[in-house]
């Protein structure tokens, strides 16, 4: 039977192309109908020719749908794969440059804090949307959501489509994993590991190598290689401090405390010379989104001209679908899921990011068990300030939003309730367009 799988967002370039060329190197996937879906008609086009570039070259039996109707897309899917993002980078790029007037400095904000909040208040809609399609035209899906804010965008949609199959998946726990083994010389086929907490917070409670504990291995090369403490100076320190090590990039979690970045001479001493991803520079991102929005046509067409590698790739969501509906090869990950008595301390149904297996069965997560007391403490500040601030956005209330940043680490490290208050406002002003649903836009 031909399976289905519904790209919404298609016009993610490279990401579309490198999911599609995995799945398709799964035999039980290898005729599948791959439906893409866009609202930006060019971007999809490229998207259209690199996958119709991947069926030819690898002679593949599979079917290409192509379409800007997003009930066209999802109408009978087997999997569905979520990469949107709402408003661009112009509106984004006020989710930074207002708190910055407010001195609230901010690297990413992707995923929590004011910016954060903001960014999921205009995408929510649109994901409860894309929930309401899939619940009348493929309610068995396994539906993979790839946007961010991760944990509250997955949060909403579990809440209000419980019956759904709907899992977060984020790249950062693989790919520190990854970097861990390379600092400690190991080979990643010997790492072993369990690694749970909240999205790009989340921590390796346990990480062995060939059966062994490599946290001895990996403190002695953080503190004794300076290079490497150089390459994550915000995540080592916090290893140092916690005893565990984060998940997520040092730009991200510069964000998502009050160490590290309310004074200039904090930021300047941890986040601007690291020499890894995602540096901690101020607007980090928004510059990356800028620079892409000018040269993104010149890159697709450069890649179109390029053969994409043929092996298969590490990303999950093309290990996930062959396991459930392709050839039913079990396939543990990590995966965002609603915390059904999985991570004790941190709050009941909220989004939580832990191991979980998918098989012919479904996605059924592990139950991890108490974090540490220390890991609890941080985690929880985020994910009660998160299930706050998406309360706030299901009842349009403007001032639960309020009260959600004003308990945002960095946000209070910085400014006073009466400055917040004048921020979130100055935001819910900016984002107009996009917060009808809002019983009011001011925190009075």
């Amino acid at each position: 039977m031909r399976r289905k799988i519904a790209f919404i967002g298609a016009g993610s370039f490279g990401f579309t192309r490198g999911l599609v060329r995995d799945l398709l190197t799964f035999p039980a996937l290898a005729d599948a109908e791959i439906a893409l879906m866009d609202i930006d008609a060019e971007r999809l086009d490229f998207s259209r020719q690199a996958v119709e570039k991947i069926i030819a070259n690898g002679k593949y039996p599979a079917k290409l749908t192509v379409t800007m109707d997003r009930q066209e897309a999802l109408k009978g899917a087997d999997g569905v794969v979520i990469t949107i993002l709402q408003g661009g980078y112009r509106v984004f790029s006020t989710d930074i440059t207002i708190p910055m007037e407010y001195k609230v400095d901010i690297n990413v904000g992707d995923t929590r804090g004011p910016a954060g909040v903001f960014r999921m208040l205009r995408t929510l809609p649109v994901m409860l949307d894309i929930c309401s399609d899939i619940e009348k035209l493929c309610p068995n899906a396994v539906v993979l959501n790839y946007t961010n804010p991760m944990a509250m965008l997955c949060s909403g949609m579990q809440k209000r489509f419980p019956h759904l199959n709907i899992t977060g998946l984020c790249h950062s726990v693989q790919g520190t994993a990854g970097m861990l083994a390379r600092w400690i010389g190991a080979d990643m086929k010997d790492i072993t590991y369990t690694c749970a907490g909240i999205n790009h917070q989340a921590f390796y409670l346990k990480y062995e190598w060939k059966g062994k504990d490599a946290y001895p291995l990996i403190h002695k090369a953080i503190t004794t290689k300076k290079e490497i403490y150089n390459a994550q100076q915000v995540r080592n320190e916090m290893y140092l401090a916690l005893g565990y090590y984060v998940t997520e990039s040092s730009g991200h979690n510069s964000e998502y405390n009050a160490w590290f970045r309310k004074r200039p001479d904090l930021i300047e001493k941890y986040c601007t010379h690291g020499t890894d991803w995602n540096p901690g520079l101020h607007a980090y991102i928004l510059n990356t989104y800028a620079q892409r929005s000018k040269n993104w046509r010149t890159l697709s067409k450069k890649a179109l001209a390029e053969d994409l590698p043929v092996e298969r790739g590490g990303e999950y969501a093309s290990f996930i679908f062959n396991a459930v509906f392709g050839d039913n090869t079990p396939f543990e990950f990590n995966g965002n899921v609603p915390n059904t008595n999985l991570i004790d301390n941190l709050p009941e149904n909220a989004c939580v990011e832990v191991p979980v297996l998918a098989s012919k069965k479904g996605i059924v997560p592990f139950h991890v068990g108490p974090m540490p007391e220390q890991l609890a403490i941080l985690c929880n500040t985020s994910s009660r300030c998160e299930e706050l601030a998406l309360a706030g956005a299901l009842q349009g209330d403007p001032r639960l939003i309020y009260q959600s940043i004003i308990f945002d680490p960095l946000t209070s490290a910085v400014l006073s309730l009466e400055e917040i208050r004048e921020m979130v406002n100055k935001m819910f002003g900016a984002n107009r367009k996009y917060l009808s649903y809002f019983k009011s836009l001011k925190v009075k």
